[in-house]
């Protein structure tokens, strides 16, 4: 059995304070992992803070040299990191090694990104009261990096936020979601071996609200957080002074036009509304169809559906396991009910297993129900008729949240209407909005969240851009 602790200043912490760790394909303790007290968090964030004074003054080659090794690294284990994130998180093999290999490339990314922190020399002198003056700006590292995780990318999501602290020359300190600790002090500690730098990363393991009392603390300097919207939120309202970067929520609208090739749309739709069952903040949840195609399209996709493999995380052929806790998918289940008993229809699935939930279509429902109103994160999705495109951009921006959305069409006029009036961070066109490639710029609007993340982008917003004005020279 795996006894698992955290890194403070480059050492693993084992405490008295322990829980179990159950394997989500049979059920059994498989590691204990030390859970962080208060002076632990304390030792963490000094450690982070004396360490910054190192990393600040990293080159250039230093900090692209860690990146490339870390990227090496965790090819070479690969195998190990899926089956780790899949024991512990439920999330089927099969995507649990797209998740490596997309963070390989997200630690690459950063790696090539780093000669690319540039900064600009200014014409200053547009009037004769700057007359012989230029300018130059150049991006410092903020300091230490605060990176909040979820559950369901336990490792890619990670790197989005370690990667590019790293990258701009910044310390961390490292909170993995409760539900995914061990695969979270795993890369930890590969990420601080291959360092060799006390204190460049530093986790903790710990609930959200253990946390609280620290986010105020002036030796943070940026926060980056995926999560929840309440939580998310209450960040920000506690982080007063520090720089925040929320990736939150979603509800994820696709509209589908009357002319789109449903042979392609079908199966990635399918594909978005059930892999990982559901358990994405891009997730499909929400589907408009053409009136025109409605009916076709719903058959269609239902027999798409239908042929979805459920069950055991470990198993090859597997996309939809279980969800995190069996308490989220009894959460669901009274979501589903509810929208029937208001007049909404099954049209496949609706049905428990304890952690499992059965990939689920509904219609006939409406934008009030909790099924569409909320973020469901979980395999469920909801499919009406509209009668024309523009109602079908309309119905999408129904909705408190704003993070990605998708639109299938083969009219560029409708493509760039979408473009120019759906209240989104990104809009797919032509695909889904589970899409994401991890060097381009990701997050939302709304109550999806603030700020960008996306190496290039994610650098931006833990610099500092100084400015320095030279005269007479």
């Amino acid at each position: 059995m795996q006894h698992v602790g955290f890194i403070i200043n480059g050492n693993i912490v084992l405490t008295s304070k322990k829980i179990n760790v159950k394997n989500k394909s049979n059920h059994q303790v498989f590691a204990t992992c030390s859970t962080s007290f208060e002076n632990d968090i304390e030792n963490a964030i000094t450690s982070a803070h004396s360490a910054f004074q190192t990393t600040k003054k990293l080159p250039s080659y230093r900090r692209k040299e860690i990146l490339q090794k870390i990227a090496l690294e965790l090819s070479k284990q690969k195998e190990e990191f899926a089956n780790l994130i899949s024991i512990e998180t439920g999330k089927p093999i099969k995507l649990s090694r797209i998740e490596i290999d997309r963070a390989i490339n997200t630690f690459q990314f950063a790696a090539e990104e780093v000669d690319r922190i540039n900064g600009e020399v200014l014409t200053l002198d547009v009037t004769a009261q700057s007359d012989k003056r230029f300018g130059i700006t150049k991006r410092f590292p903020i300091g230490p990096v605060l990176a909040i995780t979820p559950f369901n990318f336990p490792v890619n999501l990670a790197a989005h936020k370690i990667a590019p602290a790293i990258a701009a020359g910044n310390s961390i300190i490292f909170k993995p979601a409760t539900a995914a600790m061990v695969t979270g002090n795993k890369l930890a500690s590969l990420i601080n071996e291959v360092s060799d730098i006390p204190g460049l990363i530093n986790s903790i393991n710990c609930s959200g609200s253990m946390i609280e009392k620290f986010l105020g603390d002036e030796r943070i300097k940026k926060i980056s957080f995926t999560g929840s919207c309440e939580v998310g939120w209450r960040i920000k309202q506690l982080a007063i002074k520090q720089k925040v970067t929320l990736e939150l929520g979603g509800n994820a609208g696709v509209m589908v036009d009357k002319d789109a090739d449903l042979e392609f749309a079908i199966p990635r739709l399918v594909s978005g509304s059930f892999a990982h069952a559901g358990q994405i903040c891009i997730s499909v949840q929400r589907i408009f169809v053409h009136k025109e195609v409605f009916d076709l399209f719903t058959q269609k996709f239902l027999e798409e559906t239908s042929r979805i493999k459920c069950g055991d995380p470990l198993d090859e052929n597997v996309i939809v396991g279980p969800m995190i806790t069996e308490n989220d998918a009894k959460r669901i289940e009274e979501w589903v009910n509810e929208s029937q008993s208001q007049g909404a229809k099954i049209l496949i699935g609706g049905k428990r297993k304890g952690e499992f939930y059965k990939p689920t279509v509904l219609t006939n429902t409406n934008p009030e129900m909790k099924v569409n109103s909320l973020e469901a994160f979980a395999p469920i999705v909801t499919i009406e008729p509209v009668s024309s495109f523009e109602e079908g951009v309309q119905q999408i921006n129904n909705s408190k949240y704003g993070l990605q959305a998708g639109v299938f069409t083969n009219s560029l006029k409708n493509a760039l209407y979408a473009f120019e009036n759906i209240e989104v961070g990104g809009l797919m066109i032509n695909d889904y909005p589970t899409f994401r490639v991890d060097n381009m710029p990701y997050g939302g609007i709304k109550e999806s969240g603030i700020g960008r993340e996306g190496i290039k982008y994610a650098i931006e917003e833990m610099t500092e851009l100084k400015l320095a004005v030279f005269n007479k020279l």
